[in-house]
């Protein structure tokens, strides 16, 4: 592991040199005491404390583009002691382009570490930036919670890392799930020489397709009048894996390769389900509202626009519904792909996506990609450069993520593989992992050694095969797993203990 090795540690001396077409307006720097830092703000990136965060320099830099008005903050904190000779950038979620709690996680582990807030709402459910007084796109805002403000982050925070402590960082990383994933997706195709290693998981690339592909949910429940409740969706969920927990070997409360999973919706037709004491009967119009969830979305004229929600994953984000005192049901559209389209694809705020049908999905959907895709759609393919600067990128996905269909990663990874000449060569400096069960940035917290596994291939060459992770099982237990790198599954040996990693081993995976 790389040593500090520095000479001094100055809170309050900083030579720094603009990022081009940046304006610096401030600089402050504050000593901070070690203690229990609270998070500002509420769910889902606020409002929790970080404990025993060591002393260290807070340093915040705030940029604007000349003409732009526009005011990106750039925080960077910097442990006094222990400083482990890395600098770590962290992504954000949703609408916020930084998580402050991120950076405090980091430094505890000995990182200097930064993240910036694009001049965005950093709560991550608020969009309302989207459009100027005039009901037109705030394109400065826009470019910099899309792109630019995490190059320019990346430059500042180095910078401040380098005056601190009188020289650079040994080793760059980015870290970050959701958003902070397409981020690092971003850093890897625009600005390939930002960072040595790059961990990005969950990614919310090809931003267009499955922002309002998870609308999809709520279009097909209004054109069906169908509006299944929560608990016959999970009657569903609970009937897909126990038809296919047995497919890779043994019974564990685990899908472990889902493309092998054909379990049909329509099987549960007529069956009864209790919930709270009131019993319901599946209908072959619930069935067909799942069927076409999972199947997702499509055009008129039956071709696939993009994919579903993984089969297993939690219907409740996407497919929510409400009934008001008149006992009338409508859908209830999850608010981040609501925002997406209302705001920035309608530019009406008031639009209401639960009143999608099949036409008016399809022409947003085209209208999305056509204007926004080479401003945030952030899947190109093409990572030469990326690979040429001797970057890693690694990248877990749950497969029952629940807001970002993992087929979309995998979609990605076999377009980088088409045009960089295969599997075998893209390995070389970018990895995949597909986690059975896991939902949406659910391996967070702890309990995967992914950024351990990253710094192990980039500063020693030792390129993971598997990731050790804990993953939840469908009845509430967990089990220890080695994730397997796509396009590998894990598979029961035939023997051993079901909750031991060293029971399975990596095989060819079925994915279509």
């Amino acid at each position: 592991m790389p040593t500090a090795g520095a000479t001094s540690f100055a809170c309050s001396q900083f030579r720094l040199s603009e990022p081009d077409g940046t304006a610096v307006e401030s600089v402050t720097a504050t000593a901070a005491p070690a203690g229990t830092f609270q998070v500002p703000g509420g769910a889902p990136l606020g409002g929790y404390p970080v404990p025993d965060v060591p002393a260290h320099c807070e340093v915040t830099v705030t940029l604007t583009h000349p003409g732009a008005n526009d005011h990106a903050k750039v925080q960077v904190w910097l442990p006094q002691s222990g400083w482990n000779g890395r600098f770590q950038a962290a992504g954000g979620a949703a609408y916020a382009a930084g998580n402050i709690g991120s950076v405090a996680a980091a430094i505890k582990q000995g990182y200097a570490a930064a993240t910036t807030d694009a001049g965005v709402d950093t709560s991550g459910l608020d969009s309302s930036w989207a459009l100027d007084s005039q009901g037109r796109i705030s394109s400065a805002l826009l470019q910099d919670f899309a792109s630019r403000s995490v190059h320019e982050m990346a430059i500042i925070g180095k910078q401040v890392v380098d005056d601190v402590y009188g020289r650079a960082a040994s080793y760059s990383y980015f870290n970050g799930c959701s958003t902070g994933g397409r981020q690092g997706y971003l850093e890897a195709q625009q600005y390939p020489t930002d960072f040595n290693g790059i961990n990005a998981d969950a990614p919310a690339i090809n931003w267009n397709q499955f922002e309002v592909a998870t609308l999809w949910p709520q279009v097909v429940m209004n054109e069906a009048h169908t509006y299944p409740t929560t608990c016959e969706f999970n009657a569903f969920n609970q009937a897909a894996v126990k038809a296919c927990d047995k497919l890779d070997g043994v019974v564990d409360g685990l899908i472990g390769d889902p493309n092998r999973c054909d379990f049909d919706p329509r099987r549960l037709i007529g069956t009864s389900v209790v919930c709270d004491g009131k019993q319901y009967t599946i209908t072959a119009a619930d069935a067909e509202v799942v069927r076409r969830i999972w199947d997702g979305p499509r055009d008129a004229n039956g071709k696939r626009l993009w994919y579903g929600l993984p089969v297993g994953a939690d219907f409740g984000y996407l497919a929510a519904s409400k009934t008001d005192a008149n006992g009338v049901t409508t859908g209830s559209p999850f608010i981040v792909p609501a925002q997406w389209v209302a705001n920035f694809v309608a530019k009406q705020p008031s639009f209401d996506t639960a009143k999608l049908d099949y036409a008016q999905f399809d022409e947003i959907f085209q209208k999305a990609r056509a204007e926004y895709d080479t401003v945030i759609g952030t899947r190109d393919a093409d990572l030469s450069a990326f690979r040429d600067a001797g970057g890693k990128l690694l990248t877990w996905h749950g497969d029952a993520d629940q807001l970002i269909p993992t087929a979309g990663t995998v979609d990605y990874r076999r377009r980088v593989d088409a045009l960089m000449g295969g599997t075998r060569k893209v390995d070389d400096f970018y990895r995949v992992f597909l986690a059975p069960g896991v939902a949406h940035c659910g391996l967070n917290g702890g309990n995967v050694d992914d950024l351990a596994a990253l710094t192990a291939w980039v500063e020693h060459g030792q390129a993971p095969n598997v990731l050790h992770a804990t993953l939840p099982t469908a009845t509430g237990g967990s089990v220890a797993r080695d994730v397997c790198r796509y396009p590998m599954v894990s598979r029961y040996k035939g023997q051993g203990d079901p909750s031991a990693a060293s029971s399975f081993r990596c095989v060819q995976s079925s994915r279509g």
